[in-house]
């Protein structure tokens, strides 16, 4: 029933309730924190964001567990980059310096290659990712919803003895 429930609860994402914008933004902070390591300065700076500011946080989560699988594969890829960020860029050695003397900056852990190359990676993609989900949850409203509702596999689910007593047996709670 756990995959009834979570299939349901991403359609839902996409078709109730709050703006696209409100769904996108909750996606873009989900995939920020998702891409970069969770208990860094950042990583709890952008939580407070997402408790201050009204976006949707189905879409966090939804966002958050996508990105958190992403990111272990790419790894390899955020090391390369954070490497070239924190050795090979001549004009930040200075920089990176004095940010580590100041008291809060370890804190960050920018002085890790993955740390580092996963956050501005997903600073970099946090723009791209708004936009293209704020898209995709207007065209889910517009179109492509009446046509995932028609496909036969969800008719199918719709239907299925499981989805039925699911549906009944959460209805009975009240």
């Amino acid at each position: 029933m756990f995959w009834f429930k979570l299939i349901k609860d991403i359609l839902a994402i996409f078709r109730e309730g709050q703006s696209p914008r409100q769904v996108a933004g909750g996606f873009m902070l989900g995939s920020i924190i998702g891409l970069s390591p969770m208990l860094t300065l950042q990583g709890v700076v952008v939580w407070l964001i997402v408790l201050i500011v009204n976006v949707n946080l189905g879409a966090v989560f939804l966002a958050l567990t996508l990105c958190a699988l992403l990111a272990w594969l790419a790894d390899p890829l955020f090391h390369w980059l954070g490497y070239q960020l924190l050795v090979n860029v001549d004009g930040l050695r200075g920089l990176w310096t004095a940010l580590y003397n100041y008291p809060l900056a370890p804190l960050t852990r920018f002085n890790n290659t993955v740390v580092l190359g996963s956050f501005v990676a997903a600073l970099v993609l946090a723009v791209p990712v708004y936009f293209g989900f704020k898209q995709l949850v207007i065209a889910y409203r517009q179109t492509l919803g009446t046509r995932v509702e028609q496909l036969k596999v969800y008719q199918w689910l719709k239907r299925s003895t499981p989805v039925r007593l699911y549906l009944k047996f959460r209805d009975l709670g009240g």
